[in-house]
């Protein structure tokens, strides 16, 4: 079974509360998971959250929307996907995080296709960018999630669940997908109020109901409307995975 997993929380350090946030009248988590259900090759979506009780209106949220949810670990989110893999009896793994409003199914079904046909332990279109950050995806085996569970000992390979996996090529069959276009400049992550601003005017323009818009039409929006680029330009990418390397420490 491949398994969508979004990993969610409301203790958000830059931006608290963010995956809840509202984005044309409905929360930016209810966007992801609808945009997920467009995957066609996703059999099942689950959202998987921290324990603190002030992640329960994510629960809400999902239980509202008729998504499976695991509740695990707060700061070990690898522990937390391994643990919702196995209850969900996961043979392959979509990794999402919730701060990704324009993720877009067509190219998550790129990568598990890949991945189908290549006999690989993980996909992602993260190693060379050439995509927009925030269509960032991962499709990885449960096997090669179990390796990580069981030998991850850095603080930063824990919180971020795949790190592990990249830093071993040798143990693990890898490919990239890349864009034709590189895109890789173009911030659409939200991590910062800027980004949700930036984020809320993509969706001004381009949202209509029961419909979802891709990253052809926000290129074509931003070709036309160059301003919008300039709204979280500012904004380092990846910033999240640089902190948690300067500060990060041996856990196990």
């Amino acid at each position: 079974m491949i398994i969508a997993i979004v990993q969610a929380r409301m203790n958000s350090t830059r931006l608290p509360g963010k995956v809840l946030k509202n984005i044309e009248s409905k929360p930016m988590l209810w966007h992801i998971i609808n945009r997920l259900k467009k995957a066609k090759l996703i059999d099942k979506i689950v959202i998987a959250t921290g324990s603190k009780s002030e992640n329960k209106p994510i629960l809400k949220l999902a239980e509202e929307m008729s998504i499976d949810t695991f509740t695990g670990c707060e700061q070990d989110v690898l522990d937390r996907f391994y643990q919702a893999a196995i209850k969900y009896n996961a043979k392959v793994i979509v990794r999402i995080t919730a701060d990704c409003p324009i993720i877009d199914p067509c190219i998550i079904d790129v990568a598990i296709k890949l991945y189908m046909q290549g006999s690989y332990d993980y996909v992602t279109n993260a190693f060379e960018r050439t995509y927009p950050d925030g269509l960032d995806v991962e499709v990885f085996s449960f096997a090669a999630l179990e390796i990580s569970w069981r030998k991850a000992k850095w603080a930063s390979e824990r919180e971020h669940v795949t790190p592990y996996i990249h830093k071993n090529p040798n143990k693990f069959r890898l490919a990239n997908i890349e864009n034709k276009t590189d895109l890789s400049r173009l911030r659409w992550s939200v991590d910062e109020e800027k980004d949700l601003e930036f984020v809320r005017r993509i969706y001004k323009h381009l949202h209509k109901d029961g419909q979802i818009f891709y990253m052809e039409d926000v290129v074509r929006l931003l070709a036309e409307h160059p301003e919008l680029k300039k709204i979280n330009r500012a904004i380092a990418i990846n910033e999240g995975y640089i902190k948690s390397l300067e500060g990060d420490r041996l856990v196990r």
